[in-house]
């Protein structure tokens, strides 16, 4: 789906919707354009409801909002498993967790170098919390050579080493991924050759597919409940953004 094709059709359905988006406050405003009439039949009904969206249209971003909400919270339980079971060993915290929380990042993207020390703080400080690591390889075609290995050393439970590592050493390169590899103790002809397994490039796929399909706009990009972020969070954001995940779950 085009960007321009799906704002149209957000748009018409957040106009065709109006009626249940606006709330009785607004509605009451609906009935007073009607001339304090009853409002009935399909036609008149969609004749107000046009007539106040004109007469507010700011009322029209927070529609598209809401719908766009719908939609992607329909697209995260569509694919929750794809999203939130790790592959091997891509996650950090309490395997028990009442809530898990998805990054998708490229070892090319410095902002996701740069948000390793929050997120080691946000588990430090929140025992009852999972995050789930996915490969994004968006970025470079190193990008997509280091995801392949970073899937390799999840599969032998040496991701977080090699995770570590390869940030540490910069920008991806033949060395910096020489000694990523290194660090996690994996035989340099293992990783090279399971690196071309289907499972590894399956993977890389399906995440590539779920992104476009949940409107990640690029790395970090964060599944948290049944929302999508696409930014660096601070600690403060990505705490609250968690606590409303877990009070949107109990009610």
């Amino acid at each position: 789906m085009s960007p321009a094709f799906g704002n149209n059709r957000l748009l018409l359905a957040a106009i065709a919707g109006g009626s249940a988006l606006l709330g009785a406050g607004a509605m009451a405003a609906v009935t007073h354009l009607s001339g304090g009439g009853p409002v009935s039949g399909r036609g008149q009904i969609e004749r107000v409801v046009h007539d106040y969206v004109l007469a507010h249209p700011e009322i029209i971003p927070e529609a598209m909002g809401l719908m766009r909400d719908r939609e992607t919270g329909r697209e995260i339980a569509a694919n929750r498993d794809a999203i939130v079971k790790p592959f091997g060993d891509a996650w950090i915290g309490n395997p028990n967790g009442n809530l898990t929380i998805v990054e998708y990042f490229d070892y090319n993207c410095g902002f996701c170098r740069s948000s390793l020390p929050t997120i080691a703080k946000l588990v430090a400080s929140d025992p009852e919390l999972r995050v789930v690591f996915r490969e994004l390889p968006i970025l470079s075609d190193e990008s997509r050579v280091a995801a392949r290995y970073s899937l390799v050393a999840a599969q032998r439970g040496k991701f977080k080493a090699f995770h570590d590592a390869l940030y540490a050493g910069g920008p991806i390169s033949e060395a910096s991924l020489a000694k990523a590899v290194a660090v996690a103790g994996i035989d340099p002809a293992v990783a090279r050759q399971a690196a071309g397994r289907p499972e590894i490039e399956a993977e890389i796929q399906s995440n590539l597919a779920i992104a476009q399909r949940l409107g990640m706009s690029g790395t970090p990009s964060w599944v948290i409940g049944d929302h999508v972020v696409s930014a660096a969070l601070p600690l403060d954001e990505l705490q609250a953004a968690i606590a409303k995940a877990r009070a949107a779950a109990k009610s």
